[in-house]
C-alpha cells in the first residue's frame, strides 16, 4: 500500500505541472477550474485591515476592526525580522522554487499512513493558505477546516495556487504578504500588530531575540503563546536563534547575546486595542456609533467598516466635546439614578451643518451600573416624553409663513380655554403655567414665556398639517417619520388599548393631537439641535453631518451620498423668528434666572421646554454661529417627576424641574467656556413685513414622501415647474425625499425634487 501511495502521490505531484489525459486529466481540470476561483479570490479580497475615527484634528478617537493588523510594506520590516522567518520556515525560499515536490509528497504519504501532521510547504504555499484561512475564508468555519484539510487534493489546489503567486509576484511581494496575514496569536495578525502587541515597537524596529520569538510563533500560535506556555515560547525563540546562526544571518556572538535574554515581552498582558465605539472616550462614543449608523445609511455595511481600513476624518472637535461632557456631568452625574442629560452641538456653515458634540452624561457602554447606556442618547429618536414648549417654535414658523401672525401681533391668552379637538371629541382644557401672563400676549412675548394656551390657538389657527409639515421642514426628519414610542411604525403589540401610537408615524397620529405645540412626542436631540441650526442658517436645512473626509486603505477618497441642502423656509422668515427667540435669556424669559446665573450675556436666541408630569425638559440656544439643545429626562426603568434639585432626581411630591432651571445651565456652562475670549455675533434685525401679521406670497406645496409623479402635478398645478434630482435615501424608490426651496416662493421658479433611487 505504501508504495502504491508513493507512486500515486509522485504522478498527482507531477500532475500539477503537467496534467495529462484520462483520470489526472480530469481530476486536473477539477484542480483547475477550483484553483481559478481561489486565484481570484486571492487578488480581490484584501485583508481585512482596522478602521480609525479620528476628530476633526486628525486625532484618533475609536478603532473598529476584525482583525487587529497593522499594514507593514518590505521596507517597514526590520531584515532581522525577515532572516528569522526565513531561516525557520524556509531557508530556499530566495533561491528554490516555490513549491517543495519531496516535503509534500513526504507530508502526503506520512498524513495518508497516519502519521504525525507534516507540512512540507515553502513560505510561497503557507501565504497561500494562510491567506485563505485569515483572509478569504474568515467568515466560514468549515471552509477554514478544508483550507487545513490533510487531502492530496486540497495539497494539489494549494500547490498550483503557490505556483500561480510565483508567476505574478515578486519573492518580496510574497514574504511582505505572508508577514502581513500570518496570525501570531492572541488575536493579532500580521507583524506590524505583533511588534506593537508584545513588545509595543514597529516591525522595523524588532531585534534578534523579539523577531525570533514572533517567527517562532506561526508554526504554532498557541503552543508557542509566549503569555501562556513562556518555556515553550522561549524554547522555540532558541530554536529560530539557532537556525539564523545556521544561515549565517547573524553571527554567533549576536545569537549568544539573544539567547541569553529573557523573552522580553510587554507585562502585564496588555488588552488588544479598543474596538468598537463601546470602547471610545465618554465624549466620543455617542459621536462614534452615529458616524456608524451614518455610513450604513450611506450604503456601508459594519463588516465593510471592520475590515475596510478607512480612515474616516469626524467634525468632531474634541475640545468642544469635551467641555460639553463635563458640562453634562456636572449637571448630571454619570451614574445619576433615572435622570440623563443629552447635549448636543451642531455648527451651521457654508459647507453644510457639521456636528460637533453628541454627549450625555450617560457614558455610551453597557454597563448600566455605572450609567453607561448603548442606545444613542444624543442621535437616536431617544427622549421618549417630548421637548415641551420648544414645540412651539414649529407653530410660530408655520404662523409667520401663513401671515397668521407677525412677532408684534397680539394672541388671545385667557388662562385657560377649552380647544375643539379633530373627529367631533369634546373640547380640551388647555391652560397657562399661572394666571399672570398678559392676555393678548404678542408672538415675541409668547416666545419668550411660553403660554400653552395662546400657542394652542396659533396652532389651530395654522392648521395641524402645517405645524407638523414644519416639525420635519426644519430639521425632525426621522423624528416625524417614527411613531409615538420613538421607533419605526410597526404592528402594536397584542392588548395594545391605543394601536395607531405603535402603527403610525408621528407626522400622522399628530393630526388628531391639539397638544403637539406643547411638545409631548418623542424626539432626537441631534435633529432637534440642528432644527436649531436651520433657523440660525438663515432657514437652510442641511442633513447633520458628522464626517469631513473618507480615505480607504490605500489613501484614496471615499466618495459618500450626502443629502442635498435644503432652503426650507425663506430666509427672512428664518431671521425673523430667530430674533423673536431672543428674549428668552432676558427679563421675563424662561431662561433668564439661568443665564443671570451663569454671568451669561451673549445674544441668544432660545427656547426652553417642559413637559406636563415634569418628565423632561428641554433647552434650545443658538448663540454666535452654534446650535445646541440640551434635554435632561427620565431615562430609568421607573420614571417619574424630574425634580428641580441640584442634581436633578427622580421624586414625588418636590417642585418639578423647568427646562429653564435644570436644561439651560448645561448649555450656559459649557458654552461659557467654549465662547471664552472670542467676540458677540449680533442676531440678525427682523424683515419689517414679519413684524406685523402679513401675506409673503404663496406657500410652494410640500410634496416630501409622495410618489414623484402626485408631486411634479401638485406643483405644476400651483405654477412651479419642476426639476428632478435623483439621490439615495431610504424612503421607498420613486418618492420624493427632499425638495427646494419650500416655504413662500413666487410662481414660476423652479422648484428642485430629491427622487429616492436608493432604500
Amino acid at each position: 500500500m505504501l508504495m502504491g501511495l508513493c507512486a500515486l502521490a509522485g504522478v498527482l505531484v507531477a500532475g500539477v505541472m503537467f496534467p495529462v489525459a484520462g483520470g489526472l486529466g480530469v481530476l486536473a481540470g477539477r484542480i483547475s477550474t477550483s484553483v481559478a476561483t481561489l486565484s481570484s479570490q486571492l487578488a480581490n479580497v484584501p485583508p481585512p485591515l482596522m478602521t480609525t475615527l479620528t476628530d476633526a484634528d486628525g486625532r484618533p478617537v475609536a478603532t473598529l476592526y476584525e482583525q487587529f493588523r497593522i499594514p507593514t510594506t518590505w521596507n517597514q520590516i526590520s531584515t532581522t525580522m525577515k532572516a528569522a522567518i526565513v531561516a525557520i520556515e524556509d531557508r530556499g525560499f530566495f533561491s528554490e522554487p516555490p513549491l517543495n515536490a519531496r516535503g509534500m509528497l513526504r507530508a502526503a504519504v506520512n498524513n495518508a499512513t497516519g502519521g504525525a501532521r507534516q507540512g512540507g510547504s515553502t513560505i510561497t504555499q503557507q501565504y497561500v493558505k494562510n491567506y485563505l484561512i485569515n483572509v478569504v475564508d474568515r467568515h466560514d468555519r468549515l471552509a477554514q477546516m478544508r483550507d487545513q484539510d490533510p487531502t492530496l487534493l486540497r495539497k494539489l489546489k494549494e500547490a498550483k495556487l503557490a505556483a500561480n503567486v510565483a508567476q505574478t509576484r515578486s519573492k518580496e511581494d510574497i514574504l511582505t504578504g505572508y508577514l502581513n496575514v500570518v496570525s501570531f496569536g492572541n488575536q493579532t495578525f500580521g507583524v506590524g500588530a505583533a511588534a506593537r502587541y508584545y513588545f509595543n515597537t514597529t516591525a522595523d524596529r524588532l531585534t534578534v531575540e523579539q523577531a525570533a520569538l514572533l517567527a517562532g510563533m506561526v508554526e504554532n500560535p498557541n503552543y508557542e503563546n509566549p503569555y501562556r506556555f513562556p518555556d515553550h515560547a522561549l524554547q522555540r525563540r532558541n530554536l529560530v536563534i539557532d537556525a539564523m546562526l545556521d544561515t549565517h544571518a547573524i553571527t554567533a556572538r549576536q545569537a549568544a547575546e539573544a539567547k541569553a535574554k529573557p523573552l522580553g515581552i510587554v507585562t502585564p498582558r496588555p488588552p488588544l486595542p479598543p474596538n468598537s465605539c463601546y470602547a471610545a472616550a465618554p465624549e466620543s462614543g455617542f459621536f462614534c456609533d452615529y458616524v456608524v449608523s451614518y455610513l450604513q445609511q450611506a450604503g456601508m455595511t459594519r463588516e465593510q467598516l471592520a475590515s475596510g481600513g478607512y480612515t474616516i476624518r469626524t467634525t468632531m472637535d474634541s475640545r468642544i466635546s469635551a467641555l460639553a461632557k463635563q458640562a453634562a456631568n456636572h449637571r448630571v452625574p454619570t451614574n445619576q439614578p433615572g435622570v440623563a442629560n443629552p447635549f448636543v452641538i451642531v455648527k451651521p456653515g457654508p459647507d453644510g451643518h457639521r456636528v460637533l458634540a453628541l454627549v450625555s452624561n450617560r457614558d455610551y457602554g453597557t454597563d448600566a451600573h455605572a450609567g453607561q447606556t448603548s442606545f444613542n442618547q444624543a442621535a437616536d429618536v431617544s427622549v421618549p416624553f417630548g421637548a415641551g414648549s420648544v414645540f412651539k417654535i414649529f407653530t410660530a414658523a408655520a404662523a409667520l409663513e401663513q401671515g397668521k401672525a407677525g412677532l408684534n401681533t397680539p394672541l388671545p391668552n385667557p388662562f385657560a380655554q377649552c380647544f375643539p379637538q379633530p373627529r367631533g371629541a369634546p373640547c380640551a382644557v388647555i391652560h397657562n403655567a399661572g394666571p399672570a401672563y398678559p392676555n393678548p400676549i404678542s408672538l415675541q412675548q409668547a416666545l419668550a414665556t411660553s403660554p400653552n394656551v395662546a400657542f394652542t390657538d396659533l396652532e389651530l389657527r395654522a392648521g395641524l398639517p402645517s405645524v407638523l409639515e414644519m416639525a420635519s421642514r426644519l430639521g425632525l426628519r426621522h423624528t416625524m417619520r417614527s411613531n409615538m414610542f420613538g421607533q419605526n411604525p410597526g404592528p402594536a403589540p397584542k392588548g395594545a388599548t391605543n394601536t395607531a401610537a405603535y402603527t403610525e408615524p408621528q407626522s400622522v397620529y399628530n393630526l388628531n393631537n391639539i397638544v403637539f405645540t406643547l411638545g409631548f412626542s418623542p424626539f432626537s436631540p441631534l435633529e432637534l439641535a440642528n432644527v436649531a441650526a436651520t433657523v440660525a442658517d438663515h432657514g437652510r436645512w442641511c442633513p447633520p453631518n458628522p464626517i469631513l473626509s473618507m480615505t480607504d486603505r490605500d489613501g484614496r477618497p471615499v466618495p459618500l451620498p450626502e443629502s442635498p441642502c435644503e432652503q426650507v423656509v425663506a430666509p427672512a422668515l428664518a431671521d425673523a423668528l430667530m430674533h423673536g427667540l431672543s428674549d428668552d435669556i432676558t427679563g421675563a424669559g424662561t431662561s433668564a434666572a439661568a443665564a443671570s446665573a451663569a454671568g451669561w450675556k451673549r445674544p441668544t436666541a432660545a427656547k426652553t421646554g417642559t413637559t406636563e408630569n415634569n418628565e423632561s425638559v428641554a433647552f434650545l440656544g443658538i448663540t454666535d454661529g452654534y446650535a445646541a439643545v440640551s434635554a435632561v429626562y427620565a431615562d430609568g426603568d421607573h420614571p417619574g417627576t424630574i425634580c428641580a434639585t441640584n442634581p436633578p432626581v427622580i421624586g414625588a411630591g418636590c417642585a418639578g424641574a423647568f427646562g429653564g432651571i435644570i436644561a439651560a445651565p448645561t448649555f450656559f456652562e459649557a458654552f461659557n467656556e467654549i465662547l471664552k475670549g472670542q467676540p458677540d455675533l449680533p442676531i440678525p434685525a427682523p424683515d419689517p413685513s414679519y413684524l406685523e401679521a402679513a401675506n409673503h406670497g404663496p406657500i410652494v406645496p410640500y410634496t416630501v414622501g409622495r410618489p414623484v409623479g402626485q408631486a411634479e402635478d401638485a406643483l405644476t398645478r400651483a405654477g412651479y415647474p419642476v426639476h428632478v434630482q435623483r439621490v439615495r435615501s431610504d424612503r421607498a424608490v420613486g418618492t420624493v425625499a427632499g425638495q427646494t426651496p419650500q416655504g413662500n416662493v413666487p410662481r414660476g421658479q423652479p422648484v428642485t425634487l430629491y427622487v429616492s433611487t436608493v432604500t
